[in-house]
């Protein structure tokens, strides 16, 4: 069985480029191992993921994320049943928050800023669908 689930959470600092890229280098490693796909999206600051699999891989994987002393705040946003993946292709994606068009954060929130915390799991999932639809995501 196939399951989504899409959380947010805050980091403790400023998130650097090198530690960003050292967090995907790992996801990319192990989530194949796990059949793990999915998509990040981060601000250097707020973390807003959706993570698809097994229901167990899927779970112990974000059971991680949330024990990780990286992360605070971390809010489950959404969690389905799904009959096939949006990310087959990809280990873990990024979202290039430098060249998202400020236009799709306002269609899914009161202010252009990447705030996971202020909207519902729904929009939180259709937000990321229009960032993969239109920004540019890396694999």
């Amino acid at each position: 069985m196939l399951i989504r689930l899409v959380y947010t959470s805050r980091t403790l600092d400023i998130l650097t480029p090198a530690a960003l890229e050292s967090i995907l280098a790992s996801s990319r490693k192990n989530n194949p191992l796990n059949g793990i796909t999915g998509v990040l999206c981060t601000n250097g600051s707020v973390f807003l993921q959706m993570l698809e699999g097994g229901r167990k891989e899927v779970n112990e994987t974000y059971n991680r994320i949330a024990k990780d002393p990286r992360h605070q705040d971390v809010q489950l946003l959404h969690f389905s049943e799904v009959t096939e993946r949006k990310f087959a292709g990809w280990s873990m994606g990024k979202v290039s928050f430098d060249r998202i068009n400020m236009a799709i954060l306002l269609k899914h929130s009161a202010r252009p800023v990447l705030d996971p915390y202020s909207v519902s799991g729904a929009v939180s999932v259709a937000l990321l669908e229009d960032l993969m639809a239109t920004a540019n995501v890396g694999s």
